[in-house]
């Protein structure tokens, strides 16, 4: 999977609130952190720490049971609201 580099945040992120299977999440995950590196010009290391971050962050703006769900198939710390 490839993400297109011009995306908007809803974009960016919308997708990954709906997502239930953990092979789903690890394949949208992967997409995030290689647009991410690319975009930015960072390792790919430091891109999966802004990910989980911001994962983490726009999950805060669903409900617990999403945000739970979302930090665990993308192995986020915390209950949300930026890491």
């Amino acid at each position: 999977m490839k993400l297109p580099l011009r995306l908007t945040i809803g974009e960016t992120y919308g997708p990954a609130m709906e997502i239930t299977d953990q092979a789903e999440a690890d394949e949208y995950f992967k997409a995030l952190v290689e647009r991410q590196a690319l975009v930015s010009g960072i390792t790919e290391e430091r891109a999966a720490e802004i990910e989980r971050a911001n994962l983490s962050y726009y999950s805060g703006y669903y409900s617990d049971k999403t945000t739970v769900r979302v930090n665990r198939l993308f192995k986020v710390a915390g209950k949300g609201g930026g890491g």
